[in-house]
């Protein structure tokens, strides 16, 4: 600043220049610097909690089920089959008219047959795939839905699955709905978290974990299907095994070279018995 002018160095003519004094807003520039000075320590300051996270964090582990395995923290429902932590789906049934027992019911004289309804499933097959024939499964909520947890076979179809059937109305049979859930073996095993386990294993199929409120089946299920240990490759046949390679055509036989004879013992030459040397 030089009397009632101030210089500066412009970047954009890298040059020195002046301005009067009284164009130049002070408290703006003081401003800018103390916002510009403050960025600048926020963003230092986020580089070090990064750099904290990054390396000095302790691992983000859940429940820990097996040696060098753990549950994810976050609720949800998880597959082990002792080689990986699988985490489930979720799918939403449907409820549908049983076209069948519905045209039934109609060919039939009276009420003789109750009305049905099917609870289905999108899709041939689930995603979720599982080789394990008995694997575990964990539910993780803070609600301990776990503990009325229930593993149901599903019924595949061409374009969907069957969960479950809903039966009311006049006629015979049971009414309510009928669904055929396996045994399991349930332990609580933490706060919120349920450890269930098929008490035989599985057929191959499919299956879904759903929750039962007031023995009413939940249409929000986790569903998935066991498909075994995947078959080993089958060693070719016999006739299949490829025919080593040759340089020769079929039935052209290159000569062998033949064996060397020995060569036959030369007769010892004429002279007196050993005796009269």
């Amino acid at each position: 600043m030089r009397g009632d002018r101030v210089r500066y160095y412009s970047v954009e003519r890298s040059d020195w220049e002046e301005i009067p004094l009284s164009v130049v807003d002070f408290g703006a520039t003081k401003r800018g610097q103390e916002e510009e000075k403050s960025a600048e320590s926020k963003e230092l300051e986020q580089a070090r909690e990064l750099d904290k996270e990054r390396f000095e964090r302790l691992a983000d582990t859940g429940f820990e089920i097996a040696p060098g395995f753990h549950l994810p923290k976050e609720e949800g429902v998880f597959a082990f089959d002792g080689m990986r932590v699988i985490r489930m789906v979720q799918s939403s049934g449907e409820v549908v008219t049983d076209k069948k027992r519905r045209a039934l019911s109609m060919a039939l004289p009276g009420p003789l047959l109750k009305n049905r309804a099917l609870v289905v499933l999108p899709g041939a097959k689930a995603a979720v795939r599982i080789s394990a024939v008995q694997p575990t499964f964990y539910v993780q909520s803070a609600d301990g839905w776990g503990a009325r947890a229930a593993l149901i076979p599903v019924k595949s179809g061409k374009e969907s699955r069957v969960l479950e059937k809903i039966q009311s109305g006049l006629g015979a049979g049971k009414s309510g709905e009928l669904r055929a859930a396996l045994a399991t073996e349930r332990e609580q095993i933490a706060s919120g978290l349920f450890k269930l386990k098929p008490a035989q294993p599985l057929a191959l199929g499919e299956y879904a974990l759903a929750e039962l409120i007031q023995e009413k089946l939940n249409l929000d299920v986790w569903d998935f299907g066991i498909d075994g240990a995947p078959k080993a490759a089958k060693p070719p046949e016999v006739g299949d095994r490829p025919v080593p390679l040759s340089e020769h055509a079929p039935g052209d036989v290159p000569d062998q070279p033949k064996p060397s004879r020995a060569p036959r013992p030369q007769p010892l030459p004429p002279g007196p018995p050993p005796n009269e040397r």
